[in-house]
C-alpha cells in the first residue's frame, strides 16, 4: 500500500489564529483553492480517507477526486475539551498533552492509539492500493511516529506544524 498523507485545507479559525479541535470548522478562501489544488496532484489514489470533521470532508469535497471517499472518526483532530475553540496559544506548551489529556478532552497519544487502530484496518483491506488520508496536525504527528521517522510523539509535536503539499509513506 502507498499511503499519502494531506492535512485539511487553511480554514477561517486557523487564519484567526483559533485552535478549533473538535469544532467543525470551515475552509476560508485560500484553503478552497488549496483543496483544489490538492484534487490535482493527487490525481493517482485509488480512495481516499478523511476525518469526519467538516473542514477535512470539505477539503475532499471541493478536491474534485471522484474516487470513493470515506469519513472515520478515528482520524480526527486532537479533542482540546474546554480549549476547542480557545485561541491556538492557549493550547501551548502543547509537549506536555502528549501523555496528559486536555482538560476535558483527549492526549496526543489518546490520538495516536486511534490512528494505529485506523491503519490496521486500513493495512487488512487497502493491501494494494493508494490510500489517500485527509486529516488533521495530531493525525500527520501519529503516522509520522508509526510508519515514518519514528520520532518520539514529545519531537514531532515540539517541532510543530512544518506544512507542505502532502507526505508519502
Amino acid at each position: 500500500m502507498k499511503l499519502i498523507y494531506e492535512t485539511h485545507a487553511t480554514t477561517v479559525d486557523n487564519e484567526r489564529g483559533i485552535a478549533t479541535g473538535w469544532l467543525p470548522g470551515e475552509l476560508s478562501a485560500a484553503g478552497r483553492e488549496q483543496a483544489r489544488e490538492l484534487g490535482e496532484r493527487r490525481r493517482e489514489v485509488d480512495v481516499v480517507f478523511s476525518s469526519d470533521l467538516r473542514r477535512a470532508v470539505q477539503t475532499v469535497e471541493l478536491s474534485g477526486l471522484t474516487v470513493s471517499h470515506f469519513q472515520d472518526w478515528r482520524l480526527r483532530e486532537c479533542n482540546y475539551g474546554e480549549l476547542n475553540g480557545a485561541p491556538r496559544d492557549a493550547l501551548e506548551p502543547r509537549v506536555e498533552r502528549v501523555g496528559t489529556p486536555f482538560p476535558g478532552g483527549q492526549s496526543y497519544d489518546d490520538v495516536l492509539e486511534l490512528t494505529r487502530s485506523f491503519l490496521a484496518d486500513l493495512k487488512r483491506w487497502y493491501e494494494d492500493q493508494v490510500v489517500l488520508v485527509v486529516a488533521h496536525s495530531a493525525n500527520r504527528w501519529s503516522l509520522e511516529h508509526l510508519v515514518g521517522s519514528r520520532a518520539p510523539m514529545e519531537q514531532l509535536v515540539a517541532d510543530g506544524v512544518n506544512w507542505q503539499p502532502g507526505w508519502e509513506y
